[in-house]
């Protein structure tokens, strides 16, 4: 049952990042008046997992009072109240915790922006598509919780830690990479990738390689297998998230890509998974996620052979 409700979760993150995609999402920056704006706010309550990790990145995590039910970094957010998920957030909850900043990613903010700014409490939205909306997700919350400071030096350890890892793979061949970003668990159905101009595919790029997706001019997209098989990558990079301690619903990424035992990712050995969800975030983690990525597209010049 957890699993299915992650999943769910996660589905609704990628559907609603590909409207966004389609439709251009705006810079939603709150709706609280420039007094209000000017006070450092004591209670935050944080919907999604980059804001969450930003927070904490920035120094602000002390003074957040609850979270959404998908935030797990820090280790200390499960310990917090958790008031739902990414379009339906328990709005009784969120009063009662009496906040003064609700923080979430802009395509969250046509379910809760209005609902909770209807209840006097300052919003922030940030961008969470490209990898300079990572950089100005971190800009924003650190502006709106006081820590500007914390944030601009966050924003250069972030960005210098990503141009470390293009400046390592340099010069090294550009392999071709199909990174997974969701699909049905124990099966290669219904696989949601990380097209070209996502924050994923920068990194993967920053990382020495060439993402791959079917063309559809959108940043996040839908594919079959068949089209995988067309596209025939040189490496897999599967981000689908497990089920922690195993269980029924767990499963070895590696034999249920065998399926596909003539792509050439297959039969080279070259097919990943990674369970670590901060990988999927547009938060201080990019850094992380492009050497993890450049170890696994490189390992020969990253000591991983």
């Amino acid at each position: 049952m957890e699993m299915k409700s992650r999943r769910a979760g996660r589905l609704v993150l990628l559907t609603l990042l590909l409207l966004a995609s389609l439709v251009g999402a705006s810079s939603c920056g709150g709706g609280a008046d420039e007094k209000r704006r000017a006070s450092k706010p004591e209670r935050i309550v944080s919907l999604s997992p980059n804001t969450t990790e930003i927070l904490h990145g920035v120094g602000a995590f002390s003074r957040v009072v609850a979270v959404s039910s998908y935030c797990k970094y820090p280790p200390e957010a499960q310990k917090l109240p958790q008031v739902g998920g990414w379009n339906n957030p328990n709005l009784e909850q969120i009063a009662s915790l009496r906040p003064d900043l609700v923080v979430f990613s802009e395509p969250q903010a046509q379910f809760v922006q209005d609902k909770i700014e209807s209840m006097g409490v300052r919003t922030l939205a940030v961008p969470g598509q490209t990898l300079e909306d990572a950089y100005t997700s971190i800009e924003r919350v650190g502006r709106a919780a006081g820590e500007e400071e914390a944030a601009r030096r966050l924003i250069e350890e972030t960005k210098r830690a990503v141009e470390d890892v293009r400046a390592r793979t340099r010069g090294l061949p550009r392999r071709r990479v199909l990174c997974v970003v969701d699909r049905v668990p124990g099966t290669l159905r219904d696989i949601y990738t990380a097209a070209p101009g996502s924050f994923i595919a920068q990194l993967i790029e920053a990382a020495g390689g060439e993402p791959v997706s079917p063309p559809s001019g959108q940043l996040w997209g839908k594919m079959q297998k068949e089209a995988v098989v067309a596209l025939d990558p040189e490496v897999v990079i599967d981000l689908m998230m497990q089920p922690e301690g195993g269980g029924r619903l767990s499963e070895d990424p590696r034999a249920v890509w065998d399926e596909l035992s003539a792509l050439r990712a297959v039969r080279e050995g070259r097919v990943h998974a990674l369970k670590e969800e901060t990988l999927l975030h547009p938060s201080q983690f990019v850094g992380n996620t492009a050497l993890r990525f450049a170890e696994l597209i490189h390992p020969e010049a990253f000591g991983k052979k």
